[in-house]
């Protein structure tokens, strides 16, 4: 193992979890040399100060671009000749209309609209569980908005100018590349280069965690994505031979050939992933136990702080084959498991079920014990040990993975949460 293999697992350990990430609230930009300045946020905002003005970096959401606008403004207030884009995502566009002046230009990848429209489809459910995860978010967006309400704004902005490619420009003697990179998080995915610094603005092409395993679907809610597009970006990426990586979240990554390796191992570990996925399906292995059994080897070692492997190769073999399995008939109706927990419940007897999922949590079986625990809720959701036994296996699971992933950490607090709050309702019930 060389030099930048091994600084290639320092950084993977030593870089903060998603759950350090805070909706913007500091006093003042971060120098991050003597041109770029930096305010943190759900996704932060950058601004690059030319002999021109300034060009602004994604905008955070609405409420936060107030906090952007102030901390930019207080080392640079303008003008605003250009305001740069990396994706569509409300946490990158949502302050845009706080930042235009008049004469400002909005360059955005030319599926902007795209990203924005599906968005739109999907507001209400998407709002509803993205919640479970950024709650914190969230509550000050609409405490800012009840702050601020003639000024507050979410906003869905239209690109002044739109490219596919790539859109290059130079202002103030700072040339500027925006280069399309569609395999990111989302259809108008972009990255922004600075070639003459050999600094590049990543956005969340790679996932808001650098370098982990990207989410090729969130549990938040969103469309699939998919590993060869993904892999040509990176590419793309490692091609350019940054310095200096500035990414969607927290502090800027320095040094060419970390940064390559850095690169190298995202790309090594998704195709891994996707081959072997088609190999093991085409060998006749079912989704579960693909899911259960592809593990990275060693030389593509990347975190899995947001994106988890097991999910890829859920996704891979869905993105493929479909919902359908092809193993149970009753996959293709409506009527699930769910339905006739009950009736097996009622047929085992409560008091067994709950037994032996407690005999699978004595055996470190918490996935099994948890299939249990949801049929003992379904039979009897207002019975204390049905309850109890379903927080401690909760629990169990998430012990087990240690807070390692966003997504997982938040699902499972979540689900204790509501458990606890469901046994206090129980317990508060006067005795029939």
């Amino acid at each position: 193992m060389n030099k930048f293999e091994t600084e290639v697992d320092e950084l993977i350990q030593s870089r903060p979890a998603f759950s350090q990430m805070e909706p913007a609230g500091q006093d003042e930009a971060i120098a991050l040399n003597d041109f770029i300045y930096m305010s943190k946020g759900t996704s932060n905002a950058y601004m690059v100060v030319t002999d021109a003005g300034r060009v602004i970096i994604n905008t955070g959401m609405g409420f936060e671009a107030l906090t952007h606008k102030r901390n930019f403004d207080a080392v640079c207030p303008g003008p605003t000749p250009y305001i740069l884009l990396t994706q569509g995502h409300v946490d990158h566009v949502g302050g845009v209309g706080q930042f235009r002046e008049v004469g400002t230009v909005l360059v955005a990848q030319s599926n902007l609209n795209v990203c924005q429209r599906d968005d739109a489809r999907i507001v209400r459910v998407r709002q509803g569980q993205s919640y479970i995860w950024f709650k914190k978010t969230i509550d000050a967006a609409m405490a800012v908005a009840a702050k601020h309400p003639d000024v507050f704004s979410q906003d869905t902005p239209v690109a002044d100018i739109s490219y596919d490619e790539r859109y290059s420009f130079t202002l103030g003697g700072v040339d500027f590349e925006i280069i399309s990179t569609p395999g990111g998080e989302t259809v108008d995915a972009a990255v922004v280069w600075l070639p003459q610094y050999k600094i590049l603005f990543s956005g969340n092409v790679t996932g808001p965690l650098f370098p982990h395993f990207p989410n090729f679907n969130t549990i938040r809610g969103d469309k699939y994505r998919y590993c060869e597009p993904y892999i040509e970006s990176v590419e793309k990426l490692k091609a350019l031979g940054a310095t200096t990586l500035i990414t969607g979240h927290f502090n800027p990554i320095e040094g060419e050939q970390l940064i390559k390796q850095c690169f190298g191992r995202l790309i090594g570990a998704v195709d891994y992933v996707h081959k072997t996925t088609l190999r093991r399906m085409n060998e006749g292995a079912d989704i579960y136990t693909l899911m259960d059994e592809i593990k990275l080897p060693l030389e593509h070692h990347v975190g899995e702080g947001y994106g988890k492997v097991k999910w890829a190769v859920r996704t891979v073999w869905e993105s493929y084959m479909g919902w359908f399995k092809a193993d149970k008939t009753s996959d293709l109706y409506a009527t699930q498991i769910e339905g006739v927990y009950p009736d097996l419940v009622e047929l085992a007897g409560l008091d067994s079920v709950i037994a032996r999922a407690r005999e699978k949590l004595a055996e470190a079986k918490p996935e099994a014990a948890m299939l249990l625990a949801e049929a003992a809720l379904a039979a009897a959701p207002d019975a204390e040990e049905a309850i109890m036994l379903a927080i401690d296996t909760t629990t169990a699971l998430r012990e087990r993975a240690g807070g390692e992933n966003f997504w997982e950490d938040g699902w499972l607090a979540s689900r204790i949460e509501l458990l606890q709050q469901r046994r206090q309702q129980c317990l508060a019930r006067p005795a029939s």
